[in-house]
């Protein structure tokens, strides 16, 4: 297996390939901008992605819903690379001139950026095997559903997109890194993550009278306030476990003890075995906290995703790429995040890595994913194409060695 981090010979310069293509890609990538769409109801991005890889002499393949895949090369497949290519419910608010028009809906985690490099790669590596054959195929997966839990990416493995790949790439835009530069992490870089939803009712009454009743907004308060401290002293401090609370509903008057109450939120851990035993610790600490006051819980836990965890070899191969692509800083380490990212379950049985695509404009303003006012240095874009290419065209030349 080649060793990336001491890698001296020459590679593959992909920047004029991808140059040619970009003005097209950003007015496809602005398109896309325009017309988001939610998960598993992106029909109009999966017949755009269709349209432009046929009239590029590519075969893609649908998937049961929304989503394809597309294999680009002949021969044994060398790696497989994922974009994911869903918006999220949030309404714009950038003002750019292609903002969405698709009231409440908007690609506010920049995944118009990923689908578009992705539709570059395969355009590019499509290009230069017309030009000379590659000698080993690079199958690209565009991926619906990101924004969901536990995420699209179970359905697309259950559809077969893994069959005969040794290894998948990923990248994820981070407004926190100049454009120009990538951040990789060797490990896990993002947390697990689940939802929890929590219903309480019991008999409601007077304020005056709270020994007469099941007093659930305190019962809501306790469990708000003891469930993350009690995780805290069950599971490894080490492990980051976090339960934070989105919303708590319940009542509407200020003297009458509301009958129903309904609260919600996220568990959040940096390690996959942690994030095991708390989500079955997290259950029964629920249970126990509400038990004193004498309410009905009903818990809905959904397991999320667990982190996504950067295999060192595949870390360095794209670190090696960008070098080669953008420069000797062009890399960074980034810290561990904990957003959840359905891209783990790809690397549950293959290695595999997601590097972070720098999307600021230095000394710009500073944006944040999942805001309405999330705008990307269109730069990042070509950035994006020329690093996983490059990264694809290396694994190619290894299955020759």
């Amino acid at each position: 297996m080649r060793n990336y981090t001491t890698e001296t010979e020459p590679a593959p310069v992909v920047s004029p390939w991808v140059d040619e293509l970009l003005p097209g890609l950003i007015e496809f990538r602005r398109d896309l901008h325009a017309h988001p769409e939610l998960s598993f109801k992106e029909f109009r991005t999966t017949d755009m992605l269709v349209e432009r890889l046929e009239a590029a002499g590519l075969k893609p393949r649908r998937l049961e819903e929304t989503g394809l895949t597309v294999d680009v090369g002949e021969g044994p497949i060398a790696t497989a690379l994922r974009g994911d290519i869903d918006a999220l419910p949030i309404i714009e608010e950038t003002g750019l001139p292609f903002a969405s028009k698709n009231h409440g809906v908007t690609h506010a985690c920049g995944h118009d950026v990923h689908t578009t490099a992705m539709l570059g790669i395969a355009l590019t590596l499509q290009r230069m095997h017309k030009n000379n054959p590659l000698g080993g195929t690079v199958r690209i997966i565009f991926q619906p559903a990101e924004e969901t839990m536990p995420g699209g990416a179970l359905s697309c493995i259950e559809q077969g997109v893994l069959e005969g790949v040794p290894r998948i790439l990923a990248l994820h835009c981070d407004p926190r890194i100049n454009v120009g530069q990538i951040g990789t992490r060797i490990g896990a870089i993002t947390s697990a993550s689940d939802t929890i939803k929590i219903e309480l009712s019991g008999r409601g009454g007077h304020t005056s009278r709270p020994h007469l009743t099941e007093d659930l907004v305190f019962a809501l308060a306790q469990i708000a306030v003891n469930v993350p401290a009690v995780l805290s002293r069950r599971v490894d401090v080490r492990s980051g476990v976090s339960v934070v609370w989105g919303q708590i509903s319940a009542g509407s008057a200020p003297n009458a003890i509301p009958g129903t109450g309904y609260m919600a939120g996220t568990m959040r851990c940096l390690d996959r075995d942690a994030w095991h035993s708390a989500g079955e610790l997290l259950d029964d600490v629920v249970r126990q906290v509400a038990a004193p006051y004498g309410v009905d819980v009903h818990l809905e836990h959904t397991r999320g995703v667990p982190p996504v965890v950067n295999s060192e070899h595949e870390t360095a191969l794209i670190e090696a790429s960008a070098r080669a692509e953008l420069g000797e800083n062009a890399v960074v380490l980034t810290p561990q995040s904990m957003g959840g990212e359905d891209f783990a379950w790809f690397l549950a049985d293959l290695p595999g890595a997601m590097m972070r695509l720098g999307t600021h404009t230095p000394g710009g303003e500073e944006y944040d994913l999942h805001r309405g006012d999330f705008i990307v240095d269109e730069r990042a874009l070509g950035y994006a194409i020329r690093v996983l290419t490059a990264a694809a065209l290396r694994t190619i030349r290894d299955l020759e060695q």
